[in-house]
């Protein structure tokens, strides 16, 4: 081991060191502001409870109501940021725990393979790095989606339901009609709670395991999404273990998002073989493709996060696409351990 390495991973546990001092700070502003939005959600929720009891016009309800959703998201929003820094604190100390030890071993003079664990040391932390970043932004697009989804329609719920309550003396058959498009859109807005549970997680995937819902997956997402989605499988159908069962949703979940995202396709082909040793997944869309070598300075995880799991499983991912002529992609991971 050489000065010049030994340098290295000195400078490496510094300014590791000094990632967590940050983190450090920013947890605790982060829990400061959090105290306060709690208490000003607090407040907001007496005060609409208020509103409720007292004579008010439409547009001051539908007003408290705005805010009081307003607050929650943003309560929704800074837990999830603490719950990140968290994360990222925790993944830190271990990392900086492997360094101290990997300095104090090159300052012993007893450095054996600590060149190999450092490298290690990295790999893995930069795994776990794409992971939380991963769960991140997945956070924010269901915050986002239940902010203007179910989140909305159940202040609209609130509203029509005072509207029809004031009407019930006043006009009947118009509180009948109000209370008929507040069944309407409840049953509208159940649909898309449902659909959002089985996007988190499918309950079926426990029950009756990968291909039974990953072909009820490809159904909902055919009907949804207006796509041509076809789900192909060959060899034995069986239970494999649950974290490869999720492992296989999750990256043909995340295959169709992007292909219906991304590629302007109309046509989508996934097929699997479930072999004795493996399982193969490839995934086809005739969109509009794109450079492969694109994936190293593109932004998104999604494909990352598919490799970044296969290979630590012992399996292997590969693209093949061109502009104009499609995707296919596919990963292949151990059937078992």
């Amino acid at each position: 081991m050489t000065d010049i390495e030994t340098i290295d991973y000195q400078a490496e546990l510094e300014e590791t060191q000094r990632a967590l001092r940050e983190v450090t700070l920013m947890i605790e502003q982060s829990q400061g502001e959090l105290a306060k939005i709690t208490q000003r959600n607090t407040a907001i929720t007496s005060h609409l409870q208020q509103t409720q009891k007292q004579s008010t016009t439409v547009d001051e309800l539908k007003m408290s109501y705005d805010s009081a959703l307003d607050v929650q998201q943003r309560l929704f929003v800074m837990r999830g940021q603490l719950e990140k820094l968290q994360n990222d604190k925790d993944h830190l100390e271990k990392y900086k725990t492997i360094l101290e030890k990997i300095v104090s071993g090159n300052i012993g003079g007893e450095a054996s393979g600590s060149s190999s664990a450092a490298a290690g040391a990295k790999s893995q932390m930069a795994g776990i790095e794409m992971i939380v970043n991963a769960q991140e932004a997945e956070r924010q697009r269901l915050s986002r989606q239940m902010h203007d989804g179910p989140a909305q329609a159940l202040s609209n719920f609130i509203l029509q339901t005072e509207i029809a309550m004031r009407l019930l003396d006043v006009d009947p058959a118009q509180a009948k009609d109000e209370l008929g498009n507040l069944k309407t859109s409840a049953m509208g807005t159940f649909q898309k709670v449902r659909n959002y549970i089985f996007e988190l997680r499918p309950m079926m995937l426990d029950d009756l395991g990968l291909i039974p819902t990953l072909r009820k997956y490809a159904d909902a997402f055919k009907e949804q999404s207006g796509l041509d989605v076809s789900v192909t499988v060959t060899g034995s159908e069986r239970r494999f273990e649950s974290y490869l069962e999720v492992m296989v949703f999750r990256a043909v979940q995340e295959l169709l998002g992007n292909a219906q995202r991304h590629s302007q396709a109309t046509l989508i082909k996934v097929q699997i073989d479930l072999g004795s040793e493996f399982i193969r997944v490839h995934v086809e869309d005739n969109g509009k493709g794109f450079a492969p070598e694109s994936l190293k300075d593109s932004t998104s995880l999604g494909l990352k996060l598919i490799r970044e799991r296969a290979e630590m499983l012992g399996g292997n991912f590969e693209v093949d696409s061109a502009a104009g002529s499609g995707a296919r992609i596919s990963f292949t991971v151990p059937s078992k351990m």
